[in-house]
């Protein structure tokens, strides 16, 4: 299964309950294989087997009865929209709350850690589970929320005030810049797309996880790839990253849309855009500081 986390691989509109996944086979009159970039030798239209189908009186071929629950892009912005507010609400909170001076700052750091920690957890629970889950992805985005405010709050305190701000506006940026790309048709989605972001993902990840294990266990900021020039250079790669995993929530909901998904897919569309913009938001805030600090 295919999971929503920008940190492991992005979850396409497939499922085993009924709807067929990018690998489905095609019906009797369904477009020709090549249109979905993810599919193998199948249906364009991966929700093309539908069990519910009823016989054409007239004709006797499978006709699929009219959706009346289909995903669509209100119902997209909606959920999206709900898990960001939560993302901000749980910032905001944690930001007023959770006091960055020297006499709270290792108490806000561990409530930070904490709450990161849950967050990731409760983003693997839903990443495995068949179904979306509204509690788990409104939970996950309250805790991203708090680790996120803490943060950000130690940034602007130690840092400069105004790096939070220049991080958000970068991020609004970067999502606006991929959209307009991705509408204009400058980005296109293919399986050679995909294949290639998830393979710099894995090893872009693989480095950030050996530089922290050295940084643990060594001392110092580990192999030095997030401070000065390496700092700023896998801070750029990051941002890269996180653009082109726009660019793959954008299929995903498109063909969401196209392909007739159920509407609590929605939800799946959310959570995965939510956690690209927490990656993106995360990455301009550390090359920022790193800039900031090298004035």
């Amino acid at each position: 299964m295919r999971s929503s986390n920008p940190v492991f691989s992005r979850r396409g509109f497939s499922r085993d309950n009924g709807y067929a996944g990018f690998n489905a086979a095609p019906q009797a009159g369904a477009p020709a294989a090549g249109a979905n970039p993810y599919a193998q030798g199948a249906a364009a239209n991966p929700y093309a087997t539908n069990p519910y189908a009823q016989p054409d009186a007239q004709y006797g071929a499978p006709q699929a009865p009219v959706r009346t629950g289909a995903m669509t892009i209100d119902d997209v912005v909606t959920r999206t929209a709900i898990t960001l507010g939560t993302v901000v609400l749980g910032a905001a909170l944690a930001w007023a709350l959770l006091p960055v001076d020297e006499a709270n700052l290792g108490k806000s750091y561990g409530i930070a850690i904490g709450a990161a920690l849950v967050a990731f957890v409760l983003s693997l629970v839903q990443s495995f589970k068949r179904r979306p889950v509204p509690a788990l992805i409104v939970s996950y985005a309250a805790f991203e929320g708090v680790f996120l405010g803490v943060i950000s709050s130690a940034v602007s305190t130690y840092i400069g005030p105004g790096v939070v701000m220049q991080a958000v506006m970068g991020t609004m940026c970067v999502f606006a810049g991929v959209l307009l790309a991705y509408k204009m048709r400058w980005i296109r989605v293919t399986r050679r797309f995909y294949g290639f972001v998830m393979a710099a993902a894995m090893g872009f990840m693989l480095l950030m996880v050996v530089n922290l294990l050295f940084a643990v266990f060594g001392g110092g900021d580990g192999l030095g790839f997030r401070s000065g020039g390496l700092g700023i250079l896998f801070g750029v790669i990051g941002i890269i990253l996180g653009a082109c995993f726009l660019a793959l929530d954008f299929k995903q909901v498109e063909d969401g849309i196209a392909y007739g998904a159920p509407r609590e897919e929605s939800w799946l569309a959310a959570f995965g855009l939510t956690m690209t913009l927490v990656w993106i938001y995360l990455e301009m805030l550390r090359l920022l500081s790193i800039l900031s600090g090298d004035d």
